[in-house]
């Protein structure tokens, strides 16, 4: 097996890709060729045949740019979906060789990495999906290991350090980056913004580190071999020569992505002695790249004979299908019964926690990450952490470090087997926003819960009042925001968002008590009709805590002989699932009051512009929450007087 030529078919494959798009970023897959070649050839656990045999290495290109790199990988090794017209289709519309990668796992593409370092934090998501698998269906099911691409943008962003911390206190031993120490980055070199020592950093933070000649097969081989001995995560720190091969560009800024012309094709040719032509790969390659792939074709078939006769194949099955629990809609009904049996006044992330903690025998897929905030979210009770001394925890403290939950969240939804609950604060949402958007472009059920929804957070003030955030999560495209009401509310939102499988869900939950609204059928649809029947004057509309008000708002019209509707639409986007029919009898056809503690902005969906809406105008302030509804004039009396202002127009 010849991994020099091995890694030159990856350099010119994506060599010519890119000459034929017109555009690309050729400084990775020109520079990484040997580092590549040499996981795959020597290490790499996967088969291209069965690209979701569960048990695969994971494969994470976080520098994403360098797309080309992964398409060649998967091209040569074998991947049925990306044969050579694919390839050639690079970042034509529709084609599974996109600009940057976009998760496609039968075509060998484990996740989406987009922004830079979001691929690292998702790695380390999948390292810690793996050991908990291991731990509780053992090594003969799950032992695999998790590889991951780097760049030095991927090192130089905050989530970066983020990864690198809490993937070293956890001791994740089977997560391996391979960095890309070029020196270089889109402005030039690297000493324009950086000049700490890199992997200094890595070891003060309990990792592994081996640093190589990138170019240097045998010494990238004895690295790969020592990481795969360590007990700790490993950085392989290979200094290369960014878009080596090229002599116009090679070790310069331009070698990023500067356009490349057939002439700098034809001089790579000369330069690396490569006798073919463009898209041209000899047969005795490819033949050793087949061969490098038999050695993990026969370790699937073995794995699928275990599997078999696994008295735990049928729950590992189940598990990484994603599939719930046969009595599923029984388990949810106890767990409501119970919240709700005392009709007592609870904030609803005191209600999540009970729904969480009512799930832990029942759904023991559940992976709850929380960022320091154990006490106020409440997401522990009964579970045990996951760390070096117990992978079989359920419930990570991932510490003050919000971006890399998020992404891990991903990258655990990506790896299958385990759901990611992410809980902190919903101001703090803004810290993972990237996180979020990549989980709804990718369609990972991942469930991000936050408690501190609105201004009934109180006196800690404006910053963490989050009067916006609804808004701007609900133009996000694939993602559903709940806002429950009561602990009714809170059992379906998790029920709904438990179901759901083709993306994620946010549910914003009241630090506040909330007093439990009358039992009414309906809420699963998104919007119902708490109160109120035709003929109606007036509709009043309200997510969460607001839903309260609306109903003594109710009463008090109702004096007035004004027949008022009340409407609780805990999520926006379930409820538009609905046919226009069912929305326009729920939502009526008259008059409408929008209630939330929180900006109008998506509410002119529902609201016509007459409509009042009793909210947010601008951000909060530092009281008590009962004085803060008074002060922004989110009451009872408020919504009355809109009202009848509104029906005396």
């Amino acid at each position: 097996m010849n991994i020099q030529s091995m890694a030159d078919s990856i350099r010119f494959l994506a060599l010519d890709t890119i000459v034929a798009a017109g555009e690309g970023h050729q400084g990775v897959p020109l520079g990484m060729a040997e580092i590549a070649a040499t996981l795959y050839a020597n290490h790499l656990k996967v088969d291209p045949k069965n690209p979701l045999w569960p048990d695969r290495d994971r494969v994470v290109l976080s520098n994403g740019h360098g797309s080309m790199l992964l398409y060649a990988l998967l091209h040569l090794s074998g991947y049925e979906k990306v044969d050579l017209a694919a390839v050639k289709s690079f970042r034509k519309l529709q084609s599974v060789c996109a600009g940057h990668p976009e998760i496609e796992q039968d075509a060998g593409i484990e996740i989406t990495t987009g922004l830079l370092g979001q691929g690292i934090a998702c790695a380390v998501g999948m390292a810690v999906a793996e050991e908990r698998m291991r731990a509780e269906f053992g090594a003969d099911l799950c032992d695999h290991r998790t590889w991951a691409f780097v760049g030095d943008g991927c090192l130089q962003e905050g989530i970066g350090q983020e990864a690198i911390s809490l993937a070293g206190h956890l001791r994740l031993g089977r997560l391996t980056f391979l960095w890309d120490d070029n020196h270089i980055t889109d402005d030039g070199d690297t000493a324009l913004s950086i000049s700490e020592d890199i992997p200094a950093r890595f070891t003060a933070a309990g990792w592994h580190v081996v640093e190589v000649d990138g170019h240097d097969i045998a010494a990238i081989d004895a690295a790969i071999l020592s990481a795969k001995s360590d007990p700790r995560p490993s950085l392989i720190a290979c200094r290369t020569t960014i878009a080596r091969g090229i002599p116009r560009l090679q070790g310069q800024r331009g070698g990023h992505s500067a356009p490349l012309s057939p002439k700098d094709a034809a001089e790579a040719r000369a330069a690396r002695n490569w006798a073919h032509e463009a898209f041209v790969i000899p047969q005795d390659i490819y033949a050793d790249w087949t061969a490098a792939m038999s050695r993990s074709r026969d370790a699937a078939r073995d794995w699928a004979a275990r599997l078999k006769s696994d008295p735990k194949a049928a729950e590992f099955t189940r598990r990484i299908e994603g599939v719930l629990p046969q009595n599923w809609p029984q388990i949810m009904a106890d767990i409501e019964a119970r919240l709700t049996a005392t009709g007592a006044a609870r904030a609803t992330i005191a209600s999540s926690g009970d729904v969480c903690e009512g799930l832990e025998a029942a759904l023991p897929e559940l992976c709850i990450l929380c960022a320091d905030l154990e006490a106020p979210t409440n997401h522990k009770r009964g579970r045990a952490a996951f760390g070096p001394e117990n992978r079989q925890g359920s419930y990570v403290h991932c510490g003050v470090r919000e971006h890399l939950m998020g992404a891990m969240a991903c990258g655990i939804a990506a790896h299958g087997g385990l759901t990611a609950v992410n809980v902190t604060y919903l101001a703090f949402a803004d810290y993972e926003r990237p996180a979020m958007r990549m989980a709804a472009l990718m369609g990972l059920p991942v469930l991000f819960v936050f408690s501190h929804d609105s201004i009934g957070v109180g006196s800690n003030g404006p910053t963490h009042q989050p009067v916006e955030i609804l808004a701007s999560f609900r133009a996000m495209p694939n993602f559903w925001v709940m806002r429950p009401a009561d602990a009714r509310e809170t059992v379906m939102a998790w029920d709904q968002a438990l179901r759901r499988k083709s993306g994620p869900t946010l549910l914003a939950l009241s630090r506040q008590d909330l007093v439990q609204l009358p039992q009414i059928s309906g809420c699963a649809n998104g919007g119902y009709i708490l109160a109120g029947e035709d003929p109606r004057d007036i509709t009043l509309i309200a997510t969460g805590s607001e839903v309260a008000l609306a109903l003594d708002a109710a009463a008090q019209l109702q004096e007035a002989d004004i027949r008022a509707t009340v409407v609780s639409l805990p999520c926006w986007e379930i409820f538009e699932t609905q046919s226009p029919t069912q929305r326009a009898a729920i939502l009526g056809t008259g008059p409408k009051i929008g209630i939330e503690a929180a900006v109008r902005f998506g509410w002119d969906q529902i609201l016509a512009p007459e409509d009042p809406f009793i909210g947010m105008t601008g951000f909060g302030a530092s009281a008590k929450a009962p004085e803060l509804f008074v002060h922004f004039g989110i009451t009872t009396e408020a919504i009355v007087a809109a009202a009848k202002a509104r029906l005396s127009r």
